[in-house]
């Protein structure tokens, strides 16, 4: 089997690598396809490592074709097309998946294109399937709303009934609201506190889902409404901020922080197996609807990863997601 290999900050190789097995409860996948995802571009820079005992190879998603069951396997067949949630492993020819980690490729979506999804359902999921219902006009913040999270979690938070405002560059603006955003601020040149603020009357916004971390702490607290959750779901502005327990405190703000690759594969609340029933049970149907879809900024070959991680570094990264395709 091939799979891309690399060193920490060198180059992409795509080589040869130990074949996958199908241990008990897993299938063998033939990959069709596989999407970058921010993760890959630190794992390559050393700061985000597998959780032990799963894959080297980057890739936290794939599609493709079931080759071969492992033991106590029920409810799949060789020959099935399927996604699935990885630890690592999608930037290969073949991965071996937990089946509590497999889904089917959803009616209306190809192959390829459902290789963008369960990250960013998965995750999108686990942060907004807990909100209290909102109240009237209440709005929603997504920060980084062109990006494959951003663009899944503006569609989902309309199906819940959310107005959505989102950050991104103004050339992202038009597809944000294709999607459903109802306000886009330029990150850049405009500041978000008082955009959400003046779009809700001072009141604030009932959520807040945040990929930058420490740099918009302070801001996202005064961004809030009155009882209000902010969940962050990635650092890309550093891990350490201060903020004010006191302000937290009047303003009864729910602070949440969550990652989705160290969860175990099993075991109750929070696991993957749970959130993949969950997303299987809540969002497939979306899909099938058309209510949610898959965005995809950009396909390359998967044998041109390097080009595909160059382009998602750079100022001319494509709204949605990047796939990466055999």
């Amino acid at each position: 089997m091939k799979a891309m290999q690399f060193e920490v900050d060198g180059p992409l190789t795509w080589a040869d690598a130990p074949e996958p097995a199908a241990g008990a409860g897993e299938v063998l996948v033939e990959i069709a396809a596989t999407a970058v995802n921010r993760a890959d571009l630190m794992q390559r820079a050393g700061k985000y490592p597998p959780p032990a005992g799963e894959s080297e190879v980057m890739g936290l998603e794939c599609s493709g074709t079931i080759v071969a069951l492992g033991a106590d396997v029920e409810g799949w067949a060789v020959g099935d097309a399927v996604c699935a949630l990885l630890a690592g492993g999608g930037y290969a020819e073949r991965v071996a998946v937990p089946v509590t980690q497999l889904l089917p490729v959803p009616e209306g979506v190809s192959l390829e294109e459902s290789a963008a999804l369960p990250e960013a359902v998965c995750t999108v999921w686990s942060a907004v399937r807990d909100l209290p219902e909102p109240g009237p006009d209440a709005l929603a913040l997504v920060h980084g709303g062109s990006g494959g999270i951003g663009t899944m979690a503006i569609q989902l938070l309309r199906t819940r009934g959310y107005r959505v405002a989102v950050t991104a560059s103004s050339r992202h603006h038009e597809l944000c609201r294709a999607l459903g955003a109802e306000i886009a601020i330029d990150y850049r040149s405009e500041d978000f506190v008082d955009a959400v603020l003046t779009a809700t009357d001072g009141g604030g916004a009932e959520f807040i889902l945040d990929v930058v971390g420490a740099d918009y702490l302070r801001r996202n607290v005064d961004a809030l409404a009155l009882d209000g959750t902010l969940t962050v779901i990635a650092t890309q502005g550093g891990t350490r901020a201060e903020v004010s327990l006191g302000r937290l405190m009047q303003r009864r703000v729910t602070l949440r922080a969550m990652t989705l690759r160290a969860r175990p594969r099993t075991g109750g609340r929070g696991a993957k197996s749970e959130v993949v029933a969950q997303v299987r049970e809540h969002v497939w149907p979306l899909l099938a609807s058309g209510a949610v879809r898959p965005v995809i900024g950009a396909t390359l070959p998967l044998a041109d990863a390097e080009r595909a991680h160059e382009l998602m570094g750079s100022p001319q990264a494509p709204g949605g997601k990047i796939l990466l395709v055999r």
